[in-house]
Order: C-alpha cells, then sequence, then structure tokens
C-alpha cells in the first residue's frame, strides 16, 4: 500500500487547491509567481514546525515557547550576516555561500544548545502536567522576547542577503525570487535527511516507536528519555533553521517575530497531524498555498483563511491529515 493510499489521498490536497486556483486566478503568470512563493514559504513553515510535531508526538509536550527558537534563530543569522557585510556583498559567490553557511550553522548551533537548556530546566519538571507545561512554555516565550529586545533592541532589524541570492528569475512571464527558489530547495533537502533518518536509521525506528508506543519501547530496555533530549535538540536546531531562513525572506524582523509564527506553526501542525513529518509538510505547504493565493483572491480574508482552512480539516479528520498515532 503506498502512502497515498493509505492516508486516503490527501497527499494530493495541494494539487487540489493549485488547481482550484489556477482556475479562480485566471493568470498562469500570476499563478506560477504564488505557488512558487507558497512552496518557499510552506518549506519554512515546515522547518519550524517538524520538530514541535515530533516533540508533540513523542514527549507528550505542549511548548508553547517553541516559537522563541525560531526568534533567536532569525536574530543570530542576522547578526552573523551583518558581521560578514563585507563577504555578502562580494562578487565571489564562494565568499557568499561561507557567508550565508556560517549564518545558518550558528543559527542551529545556538538553537539545538537553547533546546538543551530548555528541556532540561523548563520542561523536565512538568512532564505529564499539560497545564502547567501551557503556563510555562509560554512565560519562557515572553522572557526570550524580552530578552531578544534587551540584546538586538526594539528597532526593526535589517537582515542583509547574500548577493547570489539577490534579484529574480523571468519564466513564462512569472517573476520568480531566487531566494524563494533557494528556500524551497533548502527545505526540500531538510526533510529528504529527516525522512531518512526516521525511517532508514536505528535512531529513528526508536524514535516512531516511541511515538506510537512509549511504554512498549521503555519494556524492550531502551532509554527513551535519551531520546527525549535528542529530538528536543533536533527540533529546536531545525526551528532556529527556519527562522534564519524567514529572516532572509523577510528582510525585516522584530523581536515579536516569534508570537507572529507561533500561531501559524501551531495550524500546521494540527492540520498535518502529530508526531508525523509527512504530515507536517502536508500541512505546511497547504496553509502556505491557500494564503498566498487567498491573499491574491481577497485580501480581507488572508488573515482568516488559516483557520477556515484548520476548521474544515479538523471538522473532516478530527486528528488532522496524517497524524502519526490516531
Amino acid at each position: 500500500m503506498n502512502i497515498v493510499e493509505r492516508f486516503g489521498g490527501v497527499f494530493l490536497l495541494p494539487v487540489a487547491i493549485a488547481i482550484i486556483a489556477f482556475v479562480l486566478i485566471g493568470a498562469p503568470s500570476s499563478w506560477l509567481t504564488l505557488t512558487v512563493a507558497g512552496l518557499a514559504m510552506g518549506m519554512m513553515l515546515f522547518l519550524m514546525a517538524s520538530g514541535l510535531s515530533l516533540v508533540f508526538g513523542l514527549m507528550d509536550v505542549l511548548n508553547f515557547g517553541h516559537s522563541a527558537f525560531v526568534s533567536f534563530g532569525a536574530f543570530v543569522a542576522a547578526s552573523v550576516l551583518a558581521y560578514f557585510g563585507g563577504w555578502l556583498g562580494s562578487d565571489s559567490i564562494v565568499l557568499n555561500i561561507m557567508a550565508l553557511v556560517f549564518a545558518i550553522s550558528a543559527a542551529i548551533v545556538f538553537g539545538a544548545a537553547l533546546g538543551w537548556f530548555f528541556e532540561r530546566v523548563i520542561i523536565k519538571p512538568v512532564y505529564s502536567d499539560h497545564l502547567r507545561q501551557i503556563l510555562i512554555t509560554m512565560g519562557a516565550l515572553i522572557v526570550a522576547e524580552q530578552l531578544i529586545l534587551a540584546t538586538w533592541g526594539g528597532t526593526p532589524t535589517n537582515v542583509p542577503r547574500p548577493q547570489f541570492l539577490e534579484g529574480t528569475i523571468i519564466v513564462g512571464g512569472s517573476s520568480l525570487e531566487v531566494y524563494r527558489l533557494f528556500a524551497f530547495v533548502v527545505g526540500a533537502l531538510v526533510y529528504a535527511g529527516l525522512y531518512l533518518l526516521l525511517n532508514k536509521t536505528r535512531m529513528g525506528l526508536l524514535i516512531r516507536a516511541g511515538v506510537e508506543n512509549r511504554e512498549m519501547v521503555e519494556a524492550l530496555g531502551f532509554r527513551i528519555d535519551r531520546l527525549f533530549i535528542g529530538v528536543f535538540m533536533l527540533g529546536s536546531g531545525l526551528a532556529a533553521m527556519g527562522g534564519a531562513m524567514w529572516a532572509g525572506y523577510e528582510t525585516l524582523i522584530t523581536p515579536a517575530l516569534g508570537a507572529e509564527m507561533m500561531v501559524i506553526v501551531f495550524i500546521v501542525v494540527i492540520i498535518g497531524g502529530l508526531g508525523s513529518i509527512q504530515g507536517t509538510l502536508l500541512g505546511a505547504i497547504m496553509v502556505a498555498l491557500m494564503q498566498n493565493y487567498v491573499g491574491y483572491l481577497s485580501p480581507k480574508l488572508a488573515l482568516a483563511s488559516n483557520m477556515l482552512l484548520m476548521m474544515a480539516i479538523l471538522l473532516w479528520r478530527p486528528y488532522g491529515l496524517a497524524p502519526a498515532v490516531k
């Protein structure tokens, strides 16, 4: 049974949305621009949400502070890019790439380290208590925003891009930003890496087994607690990477970035289903495409489109489109 059959064809939903939007928009060039932008945005949302989905599914932790990693990743990357400003403006693509790699790597390492601290100090004392998890992680998000405000200030921070990622490519009358194409490729590579990790390695087998039946894995003698720390750090690093990519996408960020992204990240996880990387990718792409298409067709409904999509999905499939557990 292939994956499409297993989940009742839900992975064809983005295609259906794109086809309906093509008919409604009527202009192929505008539709292509919106679709590429939506796919790029979806991949960045996937980076931010994938770790949260795994933490939900494996650890049963309601981490409302997850978007703090997004904020820190964005600001750390912005600082590193500013430091290597001379490399970014260089005609040498090698220097451009090195500056970008340093920025994204710094964001990932900082996010993973912060995730270790977050899990050990904040999350560990409140396992199995969802109410306290919500309260303490929301408090942690507020503290994180204040730390960012104290460190980087309240003025919006400009995020420079490498020169090779500037500009657009004209395809059939459509203007496609190079950075958006880059973001899509990076997101696709990360998804492929996560898929291989979870499906082709021993660690991935244990993680997936832990998502489905934690007690069974522990009864077999495996230390699930050690996996918890690794998964939390992985998720935090991915969120920080997503924040770094989002910073380059927006080019202007504020300390409120985490709070702004928190709602949409949770919508992605809820739509996709808990503990499922495939579901998270599906939810992220659907949310991004819907927001872009609705924003073009009816700007006043753009903000409500994601909520309406989530309500429709949950009425149809209460556990999400492709959950790891039901």
